[in-house]
């Protein structure tokens, strides 16, 4: 009897189904990023970036293809050696027959996708991209919904940045959240760019929301975004995306169920909250 395959064309294929690369950004590299030798593809591997530890995880579990959110390599190399981070890790990579694909941009703006997962997540109502792709405008850049009234068991009344912040944090299980804005002030219109959103103040404010989600900002992006009276919720980068490439395997598992799609256990945020233990 021979045992079922799944090539590495139908992995790839599917992949693209459920983020089609044309939603990338026109920066992002996205795709097949490092060829595998190895078909039929048996093991997948999910994570948000590549390190030395996620490499070592890999070739351990016996993985053929990393699917991670991160791109690895992100701009094109002039050489490939040991030298560097990135030459060593494509080079333990390609050694090892492991190939990488990365959907990351088209990924957190698919349907389903990162931040659909978070509109859900906070409960939005009337979800709608940011900014609507052109020939599908149920999806594109950024998701935006209304934060609407708490439930009855929170006394009523609009629910308030502080609210919606509070939940990020339980839901994420983090310690917390940066937050710029009046944390009781009604979150209103909640505009969501997962990873990194100081960018994209312009075009959240344009579409008329009142408070950001995102994971990271920096000072001058977060001091622009009070000027405007934009309250912005960021609860770090790695959180407001690693959630979701479980998600992807279990949805790539369900198209493909011969395929076996791992979580990585050794990506993790390299940033660690350390209270002041005075």
């Amino acid at each position: 009897m021979l045992c079922p395959m799944v090539t590495l064309a139908a992995v790839t294929a599917e992949l693209e189904r459920i983020a089609p690369l044309r939603l990338a950004a026109d920066w992002d590299a996205v795709g097949l990023l490092v060829g595998t030798r190895r078909e039929p593809i048996a093991r997948i591997l999910t994570c948000l970036t590549v390190t030395a530890a996620v490499v070592a995880e890999a070739v351990e579990r016996r993985i053929d293809l990393v699917v991670t959110h991160h791109p690895i390599p992100f701009k094109p190399v002039a050489r490939l050696t040991a030298a560097t981070p990135t030459g060593s890790l494509l080079l333990d990579l390609a050694t090892a027959g492991i190939g990488v694909w990365s959907s990351h941009t088209a990924w957190d703006s698919a349907a389903g996708g990162i931040n659909d997962q978070l509109a859900t997540l906070l409960g939005l109502e009337e979800v709608a991209p940011v900014v609507a792709d052109a020939t599908d405008p149920t999806v594109g850049f950024g998701r935006m919904g209304l934060a609407g009234c708490r439930p009855d068991h929170l006394s009523g009344g609009d629910v308030t940045v502080g609210d919606v912040t509070a939940r990020l944090s339980s839901h994420l299980g983090t310690p917390g959240a940066f937050l710029t804005g009046d944390r009781h002030r009604p979150a209103g219109r909640v505009g969501i760019v997962c990873g990194s959103g100081g960018d994209c103040l312009a075009e959240v404010v344009r579409a008329g929301c009142s408070t950001l989600v995102t994971g990271e900002i920096r000072l001058h992006d977060a001091l622009a975004a009070s000027h405007q009276d934009l309250a912005v919720v960021a609860v770090g980068h790695q959180a407001s995306e690693q959630f979701a490439m479980a998600a992807l395997g279990r949805r790539l598992e369900a198209a493909l169920p011969d395929l076996i799609c791992l979580t990585s256990r050794a990506d993790h945020d390299p940033l660690v909250w350390m209270p002041n233990p005075g």
